[in-house]
Order: structure tokens, then C-alpha cells, then sequence
């Protein structure tokens, strides 16, 4: 006799279930995760391979096992690539999230281009019909024979697709709309969002076919569907930035092939993604000059050294509490470095308003920032600008000392590539470094605060 399914409550976090509805998942401890959703009977049938075959494995021995370096494939997109860590490798489940209309359909499409000058391209999508994807691709200059394109949602169907055509390289687009006719629940319910992922990690697992998935966000920013879900695939990029702004930055958060202290810088155009192979000279494109209030430091993506420009505005409060905001950096971390400036250094903010800003939609958290944040502030509580030939970067201490950051060395040559002619750091950072003799840059120490905004500024 069949198993009853039956209504219960799961967390959309963590996968936890119960048999009532509670506010505070046991599982995970996130407030207002449980869904009511249908449970379903257990599976009678013993688990099935991709090809229709029931799976027996056998252990095998570690040294029988191939160590050859996995072949990747080269989206086209250096920038791409290097966040992947290389390239795509084969039969790897690669997860994309972001906002809405950020860019990540259009990523796909154009590297669909590149990809099917010799590889077979499967894109499946859920969302758009198959005129609305060729009117995109047109606008985006695709035009590749090798395009297979194919507006499905049934998993099922779409993985009996794959094992037909055998294609090279496949696309998912979205997650969230796809769907077992065996199961009951809805789209993009937690249970239909585990068992599909699942059934196409299977697939590229067994077949050696990569598959780029597309996932969506919730409302907090966060990937929608069950967390077991970043889990389950290989890789997990994120897009950042706002949408009002033309600078996408892409940040891998889990690499099973790479490292994920890597980023790719995009810019959004009218023909799709246009990566920017050199993000220092494009972030500080348009800097005002002879303006208190703006500062620029030296941050590490990974291996690579950018420069970011910081804005701070110091007024006069309108209010009895004075107003702090901050966009790009941390708000918490703002407000510590403010009572650093008062309680060592003598810079009164009390009773001012101070807002923060990182341009190009920048999200910075490395504490090598704190200074610049610092000099960025003071340049406009004195309005004395710093000078624009200067780079600075530091962290600052809660008894207001400066302490040294790794990877100086990269920091001053980058300052150094773009026209800089002097670099403010702490003062102990400087035996870490020895800039070459044709590397034409003043390299100042400075023991505290003060010392850095004098450095800076005259």
C-alpha cells in the first residue's frame, strides 16, 4: 500500500521539518523560515542513474584513482575565468545568483558566443520564451550555429534532452522555475529546489557535462531555496552592485576549483557585459580634484591590488542625534574608527552628521581601508582636501595606533602604475617593503593618526 503524504513545516534555510508551525527554527535559529509544504512518501524504487540504470558502486583505491589536472573551458571572458579559478571544468555544477536584472541571464548568453565556436550549448530556460531569447541574443551579437536552445521546465524531460543530444556545455535558467511532475509541491519550493539540483548534479557528475545554474535572491539578499542548496553545487558566484550603476563586480563564494578571494569587474552596457581589465583606472575615472572629503586607498581582491576612491562629508546635524550612513563599508565599522577620531586623535564628530561613500558601487571590508576612511573624514571636518597624487591605506587600532597590512609591496606598485607619486602607510609596514629604483614613489610612514593627515595633505 502506498504512503499518505501529508502537510508539514519546513525551514527554507536550513531544510529542517516538524510536525507544527514554530518562529524560531530549531535547526538553523532563523525567525519565520517554516513553510507549510506536502511531505512526500518515501521512494519504493531503488535510486536511478541518468541513463535509466539502477547505480551500484564499488569503492576504489585511492592510488587507482586518476590525479590528471581537470581540462577547463574558456568562457571567453578573462575576467569570468578568473573567478572560476581558470576556467569551466567538466562536470562541474556552477551556481550564479544576484539581484534581478543584474546581469546574469546576459552573462550566460554572451559567453555562449565564445563557447560555441567549438562546443555543443544547451540553454534551457524557464522564464522566457524561445523568440524573447533570440531577440536578446540578437542584441547581444549571438549568433553561434551550436546554440541549442530549449524553453522547458519538466526536469525530467530536460534531462532525457541532455542524455539525447549530448551536448558540450549546459545552461539552466532558473532554478527556481523547474520542477518533478512527481512531486506536488510548487516551483521553487524548498523541496523542488533540493531534488531538482540534485538530479542535475547527477547529471553532470555522470555525463562529465558542466551545468551553469542561475538562482535567485530573496528580499534579504540572500540565495532563494534551501541553504542545502549551495551545498550541493561546486560553485557558488554572486553578483554585486546596484543596478542603477553600470559596475557589476562577480564574487565567488564557495570554489571546489578555485579560490574565492577573487573578483570580476563588468561593466553594463547597452550590446551586455563588458569586462574591465584595468578596475583601478575605471573606479577613479572622473575624481574631483582640489575636494575635501575624498581619499584614495589600496585594497587586495585575491592576487590582485585595486584602488577605490572614498568620499566622506562631515555637516553640521540638523537633529539632536547626529546622523551616520554609510555605503560600500560597514556601518558598524564606521562608527568605531569616528570614536577612534575623538577619543585619540582629537576630532570631534559629536555633534556632525558624517555620511561615507565607496565609489563604483564598491562593497569594501578589508581593514586596510580604516585609514583612508579616516583621512576621507578629516579632510572634510577641516576641509583641507588630501592631495590627489596621494594613496593611503592602514589599519587603525582602538587606541588609535596604525597598524601594518599584508601585501604592501602589490598596494605601492599599483599606486605607482596609475601616476601616484606618494603612499601614506603605517609607519611599521614600512620595512616590508623596498620599492625598486624605477618605481618613482615617495613611500611615508606614519606612527599615528595625525602624522598621516599631515603626510596626506601637505
Amino acid at each position: 500500500m502506498a504512503a499518505k503524504s501529508k502537510w508539514i513545516y519546513q525551514c527554507t534555510q536550513c531544510g529542517f521539518e516538524t510536525a507544527k508551525w514554530m518562529g524560531k527554527c530549531p535547526g538553523c535559529g532563523e525567525w519565520n523560515t517554516l513553510e507549510e509544504t506536502l511531505k512526500e512518501p518515501p521512494a519504493t524504487k531503488k535510486p536511478l542513474s541518468p541513463q535509466g540504470q539502477e547505480r551500484y558502486r564499488k569503492p576504489t583505491p585511492i592510488g587507482e584513482i586518476s590525479a590528471e589536472e581537470e581540462f577547463r573551458y574558456h568562457t571567453g571572458l578573462s575576467e569570468l575565468d578568473r573567478v572560476l579559478g581558470g576556467g569551466i571544468v567538466k562536470g562541474s555544477l556552477i551556481l550564479i545568483s544576484g539581484d534581478p536584472g543584474i546581469g546574469k541571464s546576459t552573462m550566460l548568453l554572451q559567453i555562449c558566443e565564445t563557447l560555441g565556436r567549438e562546443l555543443r550549448v544547451l540553454y534551457v530556460s524557464g522564464e522566457e520564451s524561445a523568440r524573447q531569447i533570440k531577440l536578446r541574443a540578437a542584441r547581444l551579437g549571438v549568433e553561434s550555429a551550436n546554440l541549442l536552445v530549449l524553453t522547458e521546465t519538466d526536469v525530467s524531460y530536460i534531462l532525457e534532452e541532455i542524455r539525447e543530444e549530448r551536448p558540450d556545455l549546459v545552461m539552466i535558467d532558473s532554478i527556481q522555475t523547474m520542477n518533478y511532475t512527481e512531486l506536488t509541491s510548487s516551483p521553487g519550493s524548498v523541496t523542488q529546489v533540493r531534488e531538482c539540483t540534485n538530479a542535475f548534479m547527477r547529471c553532470a557528475k555522470s555525463l562529465e557535462i558542466p551545468i551553469l545554474v542561475v538562482g535567485h535572491v530573496n528580499k534579504d539578499g540572500a540565495i532563494a531555496g534551501p541553504k542545502v542548496l549551495e551545498h550541493i553545487v561546486d560553485a557558488v558566484l554572486y553578483f554585486e552592485g546596484d543596478r542603477q550603476m553600470t559596475y557589476r563586480i562577480l564574487r565567488a563564494v564557495k570554489n571546489r576549483y578555485g579560490s574565492t578571494n577573487e573578483i570580476g569587474v563588468f561593466d553594463m552596457g547597452e550590446h551586455g557585459l563588458r569586462q574591465v581589465e584595468n578596475p583601478s583606472q575605471a573606479m577613479l575615472s572622473g575624481r574631483p580634484k582640489d575636494v575635501s572629503g575624498t581619499c584614495v586607498t589600496a585594497v587586495m581582491e585575491g592576487t590582485r591590488p585595486l584602488l577605490a576612491e572614498i568620499q566622506g562629508l562631515a555637516t553640521t546635524s540638523g537633529y539632536g542625534t547626529p546622523r551616520r550612513m554609510a555605503t560600500g563599508f560597514d556601518y558598524n565599522r564606521m562608527a568605531l574608527i569616528l570614536a577612534v577620531l575623538e577619543k585619540r586623535a582629537g576630532y570631534y564628530f559629536s555633534n556632525l552628521d558624517a555620511y561615507l561613500n565607496v565609489v563604483g558601487g564598491l562593497r569594501l571590508d578589508e581593514p586596510s581601508v580604516d585609514l583612508a576612511v579616516a583621512m576621507s573624514l578629516i579632510s572634510s571636518l577641516k576641509d583641507k582636501p588630501i592631495r590627489e597624487d596621494t594613496v593611503v591605506f592602514g589599519e587603525i587600532g582602538l587606541a588609535g595606533e596604525l597598524r601594518s597590512v599584508s601585501h604592501s609591496e602589490l598596494r605601492v606598485a599599483e599606486a605607482a602604475r596609475l601616476g601616484f607619486s606618494r603612499c601614506v602607510l603605517p609607519y611599521h609596514g614600512l620595512k616590508k617593503i623596498s620599492v625598486p629604483h624605477n618605481v618613482k614613489i615617495e613611500v611615508v610612514g606614519a606612527k599615528n593618526i595625525r602624522e598621516a593627515f599631515e603626510a596626506a595633505s601637505d
